[in-house]
């Protein structure tokens, strides 16, 4: 059933007066049927317009005459003549275009590259306390699927902190309770804590205004929390195993403290106009963009170095093969689209910022290579 509504744009308006949003016909108006099949209108209202069949139609919705949807499927004038009504996929259409735009804001909102970022890392370091075939069970994937919805959760919260958009906080520390690991816990709190003072813009607090500061939360955060906090919970919470700081764990958080820096550091140079104008001492407006550019990718070039002696010094034919082949790419591809970087473009610097980004997923692909 639908409800019988005039259409405001066919209502004739005073002069002076404000169009109305809706205008709904009176509790008093009556529906009949003629016996053409017509359907004719009446009310007891003496006053108001008249509706005269050349110039004004009629939209049904009424919450007063209920009328058999079937006999809706065309609109009508005021003589009874029939008219074409809307497909009535109309308002279906309007509500995934809703829920489509909802989703893509929400998309946009998480920051995409942080959320592969955070999801990739854990994988990569939980599979570190993979020892054999066996251990790729349903207790592995249901603890590491405990991991990544609770850090995604945390990730969306960090990154979206100044829109108050504060639900995932609740969602990740109560999952993060109710599964019972403590170095699952840990993790979401300290990234909590970080995350709250980099970004709030309370007394002694927002430490991304202090460049040294700033640089300090995300290597927390992405090269030592991620990495040990996340392989513990595999290692002694779902394998109930003794805690290990093993090679390759050792070798993970190392590179990616270099990555880590690197991000910090890297993430300032296309905002320099800002940080300067809203007096943010980044170090790309300390040294200029140019010098922390080419310091950023030195340092990676430096970690690339390290991960192929690494590979080298394996006693695993397959590791040392995947570790030296796959770094000595990575490097050689840094290398020549870092010289093709146009420093005088905002948009060039941000794509090559959005490059390391690229690079640091695909060194989430190597490390459970590194043995």
């Amino acid at each position: 059933m639908d409800a019988l509504r005039l259409r405001p744009s066919l209502l004739p308006v005073r002069p002076g007066a404000a169009r109305p949003r809706d205008h709904f016909l009176p509790p008093c108006c009556s529906i009949q049927r003629n016996g053409e099949g017509r359907i004719c209108f009446s009310s007891q209202r003496t006053q108001g317009p008249t509706l005269h069949h050349h110039q004004k139609f009629f939209e049904w919705k009424s919450s007063y005459c209920r009328i058999s949807h079937r006999s809706l499927n065309t609109s009508v004038n005021a003589s009874g003549q029939q008219l074409q009504s809307e497909p009535e996929t109309h308002d279906s259409t309007t509500i995934w275009r809703a829920i489509s735009s909802s989703l893509d804001a929400f998309y946009r909102f998480s920051r995409p590259h942080t959320v592969i970022g955070t999801a990739l890392s854990i994988v990569s370091v939980s599979l570190l306390a993979v020892q054999s075939l066996s251990d790729i069970s349903p207790l592995f994937l249901t603890g590491l699927l405990e991991a990544v919805v609770a850090a995604l959760f945390m990730n969306i919260y960090i990154v979206g902190l100044n829109q108050l958009f504060d639900i995932e906080i609740d969602k990740s520390f109560g999952l993060g309770w109710a599964v019972g690991s403590q170095p699952l816990f840990w993790a979401l709190f300290i990234s909590f804590v970080l995350g709250t003072a980099y970004s709030i813009n309370l007394p002694y607090l927002r430490w991304k205004r202090f460049a040294v500061v700033a640089a300090l939360c995300i290597l927390a955060v992405r090269a030592v929390i991620v990495q040990l906090a996340f392989f513990l919970h595999i290692q002694t919470f779902v394998f109930r195993r003794p805690a290990v700081f093993s090679r390759p764990l050792l070798f993970a958080t190392g590179f990616m403290t270099f990555f880590s820096v690197v991000i910090a550091l890297f993430k300032d140079i296309p905002d320099i106009e800002g940080d300067r104008i809203f007096g943010i001492r980044s170090f790309s407006v300390r040294l200029g963009q140019k010098k922390v550019f080419w310091i950023c990718v030195g340092l990676l070039e430096m970690a690339y170095s390290v991960a192929i002696l690494m590979g080298a010094t394996s006693s695993c034919l397959w590791s040392k093969t995947a570790t030296i082949a796959g770094h000595s790419i990575l490097a050689a591809i840094l290398w020549s689209c870092a010289r093709s970087v146009d420093l005088t473009s905002k948009a060039a610097i941000t794509s090559f910022y959005m490059f390391i980004w690229k690079l640091f997923y695909a060194e989430y692909l190597l490390i459970p290579l590194v043995r």
